[in-house]
């Protein structure tokens, strides 16, 4: 009988029966007397590619975004294509030009989340496309730290509880250089 108190029919009883029948006991002694062996990692040979001085590297898909991750359509698609196009005009604006990183979080923070207790739907975040870097070193430091961080932010709560839909901005709007953040009623 099984733990639900059906009864095995007769032809289960019978494919039970071979299963049982070519199963082997294990003894306790025999299972302590045998050593555990750990499975060994595989060897993967790697073969780097050869490059010169002066060439360019091979780019691959796993680069770090810049620009905002896809996200799946969560909102009306008449209405996102209207945002899309830049005729849709954004209820309220922040602009994050020149602020550190932890004064623009507080800030994005603070907007967003009074934008949503206003009832807005459609705001623009400005993060700017990054300045160019004088530096000169050898490994080039990444700029617009603002334009990579916004992003994230949006996807971590409290935000991702409010934000519905992220789009980069139309070129009137600020372009490249802008969010429009659709929030959710």
């Amino acid at each position: 009988m099984t733990k639900k108190g059906r009864r095995l029919s007769a032809e289960e009883e019978k494919l039970w029966k071979k299963v049982a029948d070519t199963a082997t006991p294990i003894s306790s002694r025999a299972a302590i007397e045998r050593p555990i062996q750990k499975p060994q990692p595989q060897k993967v040979a790697t073969s780097i590619p050869k490059f010169r001085i002066g060439e360019r590297a091979v780019t691959t898909a796993t680069e770090t975004r810049i620009q905002p991750p896809d996200h799946p359509l969560r909102m009306d698609r008449k209405t996102f294509a209207r945002m899309k196009r830049g005729k849709s005009a954004p209820e309220a604006r922040i602009d994050l030009h020149g602020m550190t990183v932890d004064l623009a979080h507080s800030a994005l923070l603070a907007f967003l989340l009074r934008s949503h207790a206003e009832g807005k739907r459609l705001v623009l975040v400005i993060t700017g496309k990054g300045g160019r870097s004088q530096n000169h070193d050898p490994i080039p430091q990444p700029t617009g730290i603002l334009k990579r961080q916004v992003p994230t932010w949006l996807e971590q709560p409290p935000l991702r509880q409010i934000v519905l839909q992220t789009t980069t901005a139309h070129q009137r709007h600020g372009g490249s250089g802008a969010l429009y953040v659709y929030l959710r009623r």
